[in-house]
């Protein structure tokens, strides 16, 4: 009879109990989506130190690029003359724009597989310098694989997708510049590079003028691309299609040296800022609130998408501060690069601040290898051969070698003394 009773009263307040469950699953999804509104609109990044720790390989990966674009830059400055040679005392002046290190003359000696000096046989000639012939060969190399049209084609996707991170789908020539030799740019690349491609780029002005007063002009994309849209992160994932845009939860790579530890309360905000959603870095999103973690996040997929698209994967710091301030992220920039160790590495190499991302390298090595860098590597061969006693070496087995045998001292003898003998094996 209870159990009848029970039947019944339940039965004649099922209506009830039906809209009070549908209450509370709409209260609950209610308080999801106003809590998930609030951690797009307000910061929760702690307030903890994140120390710098140096990571020995990205370093070696800086570092191995040292003087390379001074080289190539006295390189073509020397090749653009008609005789393929120069007077030294006609390079000697412009150490500065050519941002040389040290002395024309000593940092030609340098790099004896790359430049030769010579007299002209001709009475009171002056010292002049041209090309061995190993670095003239790959000059010429490197010509016909930068002719080659799909690379240009490529060249101009990948410019197209950097003027497509601005708001306006152009940029200053000044910032450009800056990232003409990360980009893999011809020098002159306003003359032999952007008249082939009408349909992408046109010249404009930029609407203001510089410090000495003078029009600033600038490259506009001509129309916009939706197929050239999508980050490298969104095409790593299988997205889904919300409100016909992409918008899913794309996690960052992180990848922290060795040492290198988080406190707590750090790795529980960045574990909860990486499940935020994925904005790309083509969308407008300067509507969200600035100092907010969505906000932050979008700034990061900004730079990421940035780095992705260099020939290296990496840039000195204030090429990417200028882009920055130019975009209207302003300290934003600044403050992502110091907050994501993991996705950004700083690099005080090479008397400079460079930027690298983090997951395009493994170890010292890029992973991607773009062609041009190969090239790159090639001219970074070269630099690396030096003379002793009239054979050649290589320059960095002579430095390994030096320090092997100022260890020899200490202990692990036998050890050093294998290595060694690897390192002379490399001599030859």
């Amino acid at each position: 009879m209870l159990m009848s009773l029970a039947s019944s009263i339940f039965l004649q307040n099922w209506p009830l109990y039906t809209n009070l469950t549908a209450m509370i699953r709409f209260i609950a999804t209610t308080t999801t989506v106003i809590h998930h509104h609030l951690r797009q609109q307000i910061r929760t990044f702690v307030n903890a130190r994140i120390k710098w720790v140096r990571d020995p390989y990205l370093d070696k990966a800086v570092e191995k690029e040292k003087n390379l674009k001074p080289l190539l830059s006295l390189k073509n400055l020397i090749l653009s003359h008609p005789s393929k040679s120069l007077p030294l005392r006609t390079i000697s002046p412009l150490k500065p724009q050519l941002n040389l290190p040290t002395t024309a003359l000593k940092f030609i000696q340098n790099y004896p597989f790359v430049f030769k000096t010579f007299r002209p046989p001709v009475p009171l000639s002056t010292l002049h310098v041209k090309l061995t012939p190993n670095a003239l060969s790959l000059h010429n190399d490197e010509t016909l694989f930068l002719s080659l049209s799909h690379y240009r084609k490529d060249l101009a996707q990948i410019l197209a997708k950097l003027l497509m991170l601005t708001r306006a789908k152009r940029l200053p020539f000044y910032v450009i510049e800056r990232f003409k030799f990360d980009l893999g740019l011809p020098r002159d690349y306003l003359l032999s590079f952007l008249p082939e491609f009408p349909e992408y780029f046109q010249i404009c002005q930029m609407g203001f003028k510089d410090s000495d007063g003078r029009e600033v002009f600038g490259l506009e994309l001509v129309k916009w691309r939706e197929d050239l849209a999508v980050s490298v992160m969104e095409k790593r994932v299988k997205s889904e299609d919300l409100g016909g845009r992409k918008r899913v939860h794309i996690r960052f790579s992180m990848n922290l040296p060795r040492g290198f530890d988080l406190v707590k309360k750090v790795r529980n905000w960045v574990e909860e800022w990486q499940n935020l959603p994925y904005i790309s870095p083509y969308e407008d999103a300067f509507h969200l609130a600035p100092n907010s973690d969505q906000a932050e996040k979008w700034t990061v997929g900004v730079i990421h998408e940035l780095l992705s698209l260099l020939v290296s994967k990496k840039t000195e710091r204030e090429n990417i501060y200028c882009l920055g301030d130019y975009l209207g992220f302003g300290i934003r920039f600044r403050k992502a690069l110091v907050h994501h160790p993991g996705i950004f590495y700083l690099s005080n190499k090479i008397r400079t601040h460079t930027i690298v991302l983090r997951e395009g390298f493994n170890k010292n090595i890029l992973v991607e290898k773009h062609p041009l860098m190969r090239m790159r590597y090639k001219y970074i061969s070269l630099m690396n051969r030096v003379l002793r006693r009239g054979i050649p070496i290589n320059a960095g087995a002579v430095r390994y070698r030096k320090r092997l045998t100022s260890s020899l001292k200490g202990g692990k003898r036998k050890e050093n003394e294998k290595r060694m003998r690897q390192v002379k094996s490399l001599e030859t």
